[in-house]
């Protein structure tokens, strides 16, 4: 299934770049014409950044599910970015990851995405 992601620091493209998946970066204008998983990062406190609502507005129909980055050290506010996606957008949580991940992370992640693989076939 296709990734797309959003990363203003660099950390999502990180956990991105050591999957085995095609992915694309969200920029001005992107249109996905197939499902996919959506990865984005939690800025502020446990906000959806404008750059994926914007994303969103346009390509929500063919979202699957969401995962996000974020920081621990902020609480409550930790990976709120999904929760927010997912109840909007009636998509699961894939996971929430810490900055890059770690290698259970992105096995945890490939969990997730295989399930809404299997989903869709049904």
């Amino acid at each position: 299934m296709l990734i797309v992601y959003d990363t203003l620091t660099g950390n999502v493209g990180r956990f991105i770049n050591k999957l085995d998946y095609p992915s694309i970066r969200i920029q001005d204008g992107l249109m996905v014409g197939e499902p996919y998983i959506l990865v984005t990062y939690t800025t502020g406190l446990g906000l959806v950044p404008d750059s994926t609502k914007k994303f969103l507005e346009s390509n929500g129909s063919n979202l699957r599910g969401v995962a996000t980055s974020g920081n621990r050290n902020f609480g409550k506010y930790y990976g709120l970015a999904a929760d927010a996606i997912a109840d909007e957008y009636g998509v699961p949580i894939i996971h929430k990851f810490e900055f890059a991940g770690l290698p259970s992370d992105r096995e945890r992640f490939k969990k997730g995405v295989e399930e809404r693989e299997a989903h869709r076939i049904k």
